[in-house]
Order: C-alpha cells, then structure tokens, then sequence
C-alpha cells in the first residue's frame, strides 16, 4: 500500500512540468505577446 502512494505522489509530481516562467517557443522577434489584437474594422 505504501508503494501505491508513492507511485501517486511521483506521477502528480511529474505533471507539474518545468521550472520557471513559461517560454513561448520560437525566436523572441517573431513573439507577438503580450500585445493586444488590432481593433476590428
């Protein structure tokens, strides 16, 4: 039984995912956020 709470304890540890500040992918040039849509026309 110890074994299984274990094995639950790592698997939600897992899903946290990494470290730190979120990153969008991609070069920072082409990284349009945190900008606001344009206005509709």
């Amino acid at each position: 039984m110890k074994y299984v709470f274990i094995l639950l304890a790592m698997s939600a540890l897992a899903g946290c995912g990494r470290r730190g500040a979120p990153v969008p992918p991609g070069p920072a040039q082409d990284i349009t956020y945190p900008h606001s849509y344009p206005p509709p026309q």
